[in-house]
């Protein structure tokens, strides 16, 4: 078990964490719920989470590393490159080496970091699909990465349950809010933390939807969320455009 009392955690919309909603319309996601894991009994437990929907690698160095730098705190969660990956074209390489820049930078802070590898693509629509090969590109270097600067790799990939597609929002982008779940329990397994869960619990059996229904969800899909994507990318606007870090200061976690 881990002795932290300050956690920061750093990315995108999987760390800010849409499409796990509160009540109240604000994201939650597995961040929050590793934070209420650690900190629950700790008083002096502080939190933040910088992380901003829609952000590229670049954005979140330009934009968070140096908070977090300024923060000093004992553990922090690092995220990166997935907006990178779905563009239309990518440099894995390249970004591998920007990646590997930021993680030397995060770790030279003396805080405690982990990193997360891509998810299976591989049973997801072929639009999504596609980019299955550059995940897998990326995963190895940041496995490399985080070998070379002495920090964690929360390992998605091998997580079986969220190569289900009904473990994604309906973006399919964004996990629901059970696989954050799953994804804070493998954090906290990677961190040594105890749970009393098991995120390899597979999703229960489910008759396969009609060929016809499947057809109009696709449709739907591209309806409402592709196209939308499209447009916003060619008008040079991105998704995080407005938006701010829900927890930009290391608090405790009832101030949130």
């Amino acid at each position: 078990m881990g002795s932290w009392n300050s956690f920061v955690a750093i990315g995108d919309s999987f760390t800010e964490g849409l499409d796990d909603w509160l009540p109240d319309g604000s994201p939650r996601g597995w961040a929050d719920r590793v934070a209420e894991q650690i900190g629950g009994d700790r008083p002096s437990f502080r939190y933040a989470n910088l992380a901003v929907r829609g952000k590229l690698l670049d954005q979140i160095v330009t934009d968070q590393i140096p908070v977090a730098e300024r923060l000093a705190p004992d553990l922090v969660a690092f995220c990166a490159g997935g907006n990178d990956l779905i563009r239309l074209a990518c440099d894995t390489d390249r970004l591998a080496r920007r990646f590997d820049d930021a993680l030397a930078r995060l770790c030279a802070t003396g805080a405690e970091v982990f990193v997360f590898t891509g998810f299976d693509l591989g049973r997801m629509h072929p639009v999504i699909r596609r980019l299955r090969g550059r995940v897998a590109c990326f995963n190895e270097s940041t496995r490399a990465a985080a070998e070379r600067h002495g920090s964690h790799v929360v390992d998605l990939w091998g997580m079986a349950p969220l190569a289900d597609p009904r473990a994604w929002g309906p973006d399919r982008l964004h996990l629901r809010p059970d696989s954050h779940r799953r994804v804070a329990l493998r954090v906290l397994e990677t961190l040594g933390e105890p749970v009393t869960e098991d995120w390899r619990v597979p999703l229960p059996d489910d008759a396969p939807a009609p060929w016809r229904d499947r057809q109009l969800d696709d449709l739907r899909w591209i309806r409402e969320f592709v196209m939308p994507f499209v447009r916003r990318r060619v008008q040079g606007r991105r998704t995080g455009d407005g938006f701010a870090a829900k927890r930009p200061d290391l608090l405790p976690l009832d101030a949130g």
